[in-house]
């Protein structure tokens, strides 16, 4: 007899054995909402040869379901375990004590029939380990929930009716347990749940993934209190899909939105908005108000994605990694983030003489070890120079992913659940629960930017300055970035709402729709469609502009307003591999809040109908820009067209060139470039001094690197733009010469009057002040120490002054 293996395969109450030269199949149905009577299980077998197509002959199916039996149709199964779960809730939501909720869960038949069912292994096992009240209470609301397939074996069956349909069934069904006890799954270690004598029990790997498991229930539970917990959880994720079938029917959009937002729905209109872009002399003046106002303004990341799209994979481990560590430009995109910040910071030192450091709150995600590796990367870079106390990280919990057929938990084994985040919307409630507000508060931080870190030039030109200063210099409560569309993109648009409040009022306020809810609303989606309803609409960016005390509010309201735009994208696909390493794509999603949809919870209300020209009277806005200045995906590469480069004062740079400035105090004039230069100072806006609490911060303007370069040829060949290893986006290339000119310290190096051709590479040591000029003999390198006096201040630098709406620069020699 030939050797074989066998790998059981739990998925959706259904056990796989996989045998090297035949495959032995039997499953059992798992139904996922249940009446007051049950269809009994039923018994499939199939077999297949090793061939490659999977084609197998088929055994007749066993069945003990009455024949006038007739299960109820999907919409009906849904609307009962709806009902009952919210029955369920509301008597939880009663119980005065834990004592008293696990006695309202005791007398759910659910729960009943999971604890109580004879030979019910795995409940057996559980009763042995010990439990405490409150784990007793997560596991009975998962079962209570309608996913005891989570912590079953698979080939288990639970409940009464399973008990009358024995005989022929119980001797089949037993006789194929028995052949497979016969392969010693538990000597291979292939299975987790193993059996004994006396029944089933859980080794160390089954008690450490009950654990995680735990650990799971218990931060759904919390975080989700406001609409019921794990119950709540999956009542909102069987009305969101009971909603998605009757879309498949019918659109009821309005009736959906009026629901939601307890109204008279009346539709959507494209906003006005302030277009920087045309009014450039009201975007100076919102741009300077932006940065007088930093000091009044924190920032919050939400980088807790896992960002599965991008496909990030550590080169040395083979590990995923989440989008905060895509390497972009030669740094991860976190780091861009924060060298965008302490840019704005830099500019309001050099025009008010003061520094501020604003404080950064980061939402993670134990997604892809995100939390870890981004605490990781902030320590490696000493925080940035700007203190462990001026960040704070707080993570967000992972959901279950359910299936988009019937709401029922995707799982790779038993009690490991396929977890993922529950959307950047969360960030808002979790700040609460997590004293984020209060931080920003201690901090003397009246507003916020939010800024999503896949968007690597929302910082370009006067954007995110001017939505924080519009927000800040007229109080509103939200503010949205936004851009022209792109048609046909995977991306959401702003809206003007319209309603009808219950007390005859008319209401107004700025909002968002997200592409995968355009179905909903009538919107057109595609390529084809730039003439349809989603040209009128501007771009949504996920660049915010937020008042905190008014974002707070909205988060600590204990209600479903706390988790705003709750979405399930049932057109997703769910990819996960099991615990044998094999691989799983099925239609699934998981219960997602959108950020921007906060601003739902900020519309104005007026006596009469109007909505033409009505923004200027909200308490939300929009800010408009041109879209190569608003968004832009991180992982497309530049195009060779794109050769713009802008406010270089003489000369010019010849096409196919390259330029990198890595330093602050830099000027150029007259400077004709051909082929490739590079500046890189290590001291681009500052050195870092030791605080009194022994960390590093930087001081800005302090012993800054220095170049000048005036009436200069710079002439080299440049990059091999042949090479098909370049990787442009990551400034990773490969070039044949080029003038690189490094500064340590507070370096400076200045050029004049002279042709720099060939590959050259000028080192400055920190302390000195290189100069090359024309000698007799060519180029002649003149390399002196700075004067002492100089030393912090530098031979020169630039004075920053405000002119109106405009910045000035004025070169000051020392």
């Amino acid at each position: 007899m030939a050797n074989t293996t066998a790998k059981p395969i739990s998925y959706n109450n259904t056990l796989f054995s996989s045998f090297g030269s035949k495959t032995l199949r039997f499953s059992f149905v798992n139904s996922t909402h249940f009446s007051k009577s049950l269809p009994p299980p039923l018994l499939s077998f199939s077999c297949s040869s090793s061939q490659p197509s999977w084609s197998c002959f088929s055994i007749t199916r066993v069945s003990t379901a009455p024949v006038e039996y007739a299960p109820p149709a999907p919409d009906d199964n849904f609307q009962q375990e709806i009902s009952r779960l919210k029955s369920l809730r509301l008597k939880l939501a009663c119980a005065n004590s834990l004592h008293q909720k696990l006695l309202v869960l005791d007398s759910d038949y659910r729960v009943m029939m999971f604890f109580n069912a004879h030979g019910n292994g795995v409940s057996k096992a559980l009763s042995l380990l010990n439990l405490s009240s409150r784990e007793w209470f997560l596991v009975k609301c998962l079962v209570a929930a309608g996913q005891e397939h989570v912590l079953s074996l698979g080939f288990e069956l639970v409940g009464s009716e399973v008990e009358s349909a024995k005989g022929a069934l119980k001797s089949a069904l037993y006789a194929l347990v028995e052949m497979i006890e016969r392969f010693d799954l538990k000597d291979n270690g292939e299975y987790g749940l193993e059996k004994s004598d006396n029944g089933v029990y859980l080794n160390d790997e089954d008690i450490g993934d009950l654990k995680k498991l735990l650990k799971t229930l218990a931060e759904i539970e919390q975080f989700y209190d406001c609409i019921g917990g794990i119950i709540g959880y999956q009542i909102m994720v069987l009305e969101l899909l009971a909603q998605s079938s009757s879309e498949k029917q019918t659109t009821n959009w309005s009736h959906h939105i009026q629901e939601s937002m307890e109204c008279e729905f009346l539709g959507i209109h494209a906003p006005n908005v302030v277009d920087l872009s045309k009014n450039t002399e009201y975007a100076s003046q919102a741009a300077l108000w932006g940065i007088e106002g930093l000091p009044d303004l924190g920032e919050i990341y939400p980088l807790g994605g896992s960002a599965d799209r991008l496909g990030l994979v550590d080169p040395d481990t083979g590990e995923c990694l989440p989008a905060a560590m895509l390497p972009f430009c030669g740094r991860t995109l976190l780091e861009g983030l924060i060298r965008d910040l302490q840019a704005r910071e830099f500019l309001h030192y050099k025009l008010y003489g003061k520094q501020c450091i604003i404080p950064v709150a980061i939402m993670t995600s134990s997604a892809k070890n995100n939390h870890e590796r981004i605490t990781s990367l902030c320590e490696k870079l000493s925080w940035f120079g700007r203190g462990r106390s001026s960040f704070q990280l707080f993570q967000q919990p992972l959901v279950p992913a359910v299936s988009a057929e019937d709401g029922q938990w995707l799982i790779t084994k038993p009690f490991s659940p396929v977890s993922k985040p529950g959307g950047h919307g969360v960030i808002w409630k979790l700040a609460y629960d997590k004293g984020i507000f209060e931080w920003f508060y201690d901090h003397g931080r009246k507003g916020a930017t939010v800024r999503q870190v896949s968007n690597v030039v929302a910082a370009t030109d006067l954007t995110l300055l001017a939505l924080a200063g519009i927000g800040l210099r007229h109080g509103k409560k939200l503010g949205f970035a936004s851009c022209k569309r792109n048609s046909g993109a995977t991306e959401g648009i702003n809206v003007l709402i319209e309603k009808k409040t219950l007390d005859g009022k008319w209401a107004y306020g700025l909002s968002c729709i997200e592409y995968t809810e355009f179905d909903k609303f009538g919107i057109t989606s595609g390529a084809c469609y730039s003439n349809s309803l989603q040209a009128e609409f501007p771009a949504n960016t996920n660049i915010l502009y937020v008042d905190l005390s008014s974002v707070e509010s909205v988060a600590s309201s204990n209600s479903e307003k706390s988790l705003p735009g709750m979405v399930l994208n049932t057109k997703k696909q769910i990819a996960y591999e099991d615990s044998f390493g094999n691989c799983h794509s099925v239609s699934g999603s998981r219960l997602e809040c959108t950020m921007q949809n906060i601003a739902d919870n900020f519309l104005n209300t007026y006596l009469s109908r109007f909505y033409q020209g009505v923004e200027d009277k909200l308490d939300t806005f929009i800010v408009y820009n041109e879209r190569r200045k608003v968004t832009s995906s991180a992982k497309r590469k530049r195009k060779h067209v794109d050769q713009s480069l802008h406010q270089f004062y003489g000369g010019s740079i010849s096409e196919g060139s390259e330029l990198q400035i890595e330093v602050a105090e830099f000027m150029w004039r007259n400077v004709e470039l051909d082929g490739s230069l590079i500046v890189i100072a290590g001291n681009v806006m500052g050195s870092t001094r030791i605080d009194a609490n022994g960390e590093p911060m930087l001081q800005y303007g302090r012993r800054c690197g220095r170049c000048r370069l005036q009436n200069v040829k710079v002439l080299n060949k440049g990059i091999d733009w042949s090479c098909g290893e370049n990787a442009y986006w990551k400034h990773s290339v490969q070039r044949f010469e080029a003038l690189k000119v490094i500064l340590h310290g507070n370096a400076e190096f200045e050029a004049n009057n002279v042709i720099l051709e060939g590959n050259h590479v000028f080192e400055v040591p920190d302390g000195y002040k290189m100069k090359i000029i024309s000698g007799n003999s060519g180029l002649e390198v003149q390399l002196n120490p700075i004067e002492p006096n100089m030393m912090d201040t530098g031979s020169w630098f630039w004075n920053y002054k405000i002119n109106g709406t405009h910045i000035l620069l004025e070169l000051v020699e020392l």
